[in-house]
């Protein structure tokens, strides 16, 4: 198990460019199922997750060429759907959460597809459900194999069918768009989530011969196709990894610029660090992050706490919360962070209170942030990373404070950032990799 050794107190200076989105990664990279002709794939981050999918892609018959640095050719031509239950593909399969979305396109181009309980990150409860009742929608059969844990469906043909989703899943939308494309006739979508990941998706099937309307909005309508051609794509910026950035330059006082944001992209993102007080400045498409000696939190118009909570698009997505919530450390004023959807992603508030954070823990969803307006540093420890979020959260943490940090398990923050070591070295941090 890898671990970091973090520096603290080290300021930051130069420019960062965020790395392709990883959560559009995971779908459109599912999507070249859906197509025997040739995809081309650009801005692809070569993260651990992503390339967990391309050897599990690659297991049942896909050919993957790697043309250069995030650049990839995928033609799905022989994909063979009897290694679906091989020992092999299971083993993949169940380590990544992302794998379950290519059920829908399998679903849709063979007529069948096979899942194991699918893996990622341990931060509570996160159903499925979404996903299985809206291929039961298009008329698919579902069966679940509580021996050898692991989801079929199956369908002679789908057909198109209103549906009204119980909650906005984003990859459960994902998957039911991909399903629908070559589904019989109509299919309506509505409380479909409608993420930038999303709008990425759909556009990149119309690009394939698919009839997706209503595109960034939550109710889509989809005209099912014969078949999909071929397409080149190329994924946004990852706006995770901008906000990232965006904390850590608060957190250490550091000047940074953030260079091709994809600034319309990224929503109430850069509006939620100003309400904690940081400074930014949009300069075409780069963000200027000042030196912010102080940041103070802002109070509602009455005078009360703010409230920083998780919403579905176009409100703050939950991957930053942990960000958020480390930020706030160091903030002038208190603020409430509240997790809405996953129970289990605020315990490693455990580790900022050893460091001297001050934080109440109210519940598994919330946690009142009383901000050390920097006179007070947090203090070097010990930690390990539980999940890809509150990971880069720990890291930023340990980059301000005073003392050297060790951060174990580290490949979970490998799942979701790539060579983040290396690059935050290049602009003065001190960050050494140890196996």
């Amino acid at each position: 198990m890898a671990t970091f050794i973090v520096e603290g107190k080290n300021r930051l200076k130069g420019s960062l460019e965020p790395q392709g989105a990883k959560n559009e990664a995971l779908q459109v990279i599912c999507a070249t199922l859906l197509t025997d002709k040739d995809v081309i794939i650009k801005n692809i981050p070569e993260i651990r997750d992503v390339k967990m999918l391309l050897a599990l892609l690659g297991s049942i018959g896909v050919e993957i060429q790697r043309i250069s640095k995030g650049e990839y050719h995928f033609n799905a031509a022989s994909v063979q759907p009897s290694q679906l239950e091989s020992d092999d593909f299971f083993d993949k399969a169940s380590s990544l959460r992302g794998s379950i979305m290519i059920i829908g396109p399998l679903l849709a181009r063979f007529g069948m597809g096979v899942i194991p309980q699918p893996g990622g990150d341990k931060i509570g409860r996160r159903r499925v459900d979404t996903h299985f009742l809206g291929f039961e929608k298009l008329g698919a059969s579902f069966n679940f194999d509580s021996h050898r844990k692991f989801f079929r469906v199956e369908a002679k043909k789908l057909k198109g069918s209103y549906m009204l989703l119980e909650e906005a899943s984003v990859t459960g939308t994902a998957n039911i768009i991909m399903a629908a494309t070559l589904a019989e006739g109509t299919t309506t979508i509505y409380n479909a989530a409608c993420e930038p990941y999303i709008q990425q998706l759909c556009r990149m099937l119309n690009s394939m011969g698919a009839k997706i309307t209503g595109i960034g909005s939550n109710l889509l309508t989809i005209q099912g196709v014969s078949t999909l051609q071929g397409c080149t794509h190329t994924i946004l910026p990852d706006m995770i990894e901008v906000g990232s950035f965006i904390g850590l330059a608060a957190m250490t006082g550091s000047e940074i610029t953030i260079k091709n944001v994809g600034f319309e992209h990224l929503g109430i993102i850069p509006a939620s660090f100003e309400r904690m007080g940081i400074k930014m400045v949009r300069q075409n498409d780069d963000l200027f992050i000042p030196a912010n000696e102080n940041y103070e939190i802002e109070n509602y118009i009455d005078g009360s706490i703010l409230t920083i909570a998780d919403a579905p698009w176009p409100g703050l997505t939950p991957d930053l919360l942990s960000v958020f919530l480390v930020v706030a450390t160091q903030a002038k004023g208190s603020v409430l962070i509240h997790q809405k959807m996953f129970e289990s992603r605020l315990f490693f508030v455990d580790k900022l209170i050893d460091m001297g954070a001050q934080i109440i823990l109210c519940d598994p969803h919330r946690a009142t942030v009383i901000g050390l307006n920097h006179s007070h540093s947090l203090r070097a420890t010990k930690m390990t990373s539980p999940d890809i979020r509150a990971g880069i959260a720990l890291l930023i943490a340990a980059m301000s404070a005073t003392g050297t940090s060790s951060i174990d398990n580290i490949d979970q923050i490998d799942r979701g950032y790539e060579n983040i070591d290396e690059r935050l070295n290049r602009i003065g941090a001190k960050i050494s990799r140890r196996s």
